[in-house]
């Protein structure tokens, strides 16, 4: 997968993770890759929610010792 940016936002409680994703997705060009890091369980619900009513795709999600890892390709 060939990622342009990662985002680490671990240790960031809601809303910060979808703040800090949001502001990352408006630098990257359509088709661009934006892998993101959080600890946070809500974004389980919230990044899939938030990437779907932007027209954004989920790539791929994964849980690596308890981090989250979301892989959002920008519409």
């Amino acid at each position: 997968m060939d990622v342009t940016k990662v985002l680490d936002a671990k240790g960031l409680a809601c809303p910060m993770p979808i703040v800090r994703t949001k502001k990352a997705m408006n630098e990257l060009e359509s088709g661009q890759i934006l892998e993101i890091h959080t600890t946070d369980k809500g974004a389980l619900n919230d990044l899939p929610a938030w990437a779907k009513s932007g027209g954004h795709e989920i790539v791929k999600q994964e849980e690596d010792n308890e981090i989250l890892k979301f892989w959002i390709k920008k519409a």
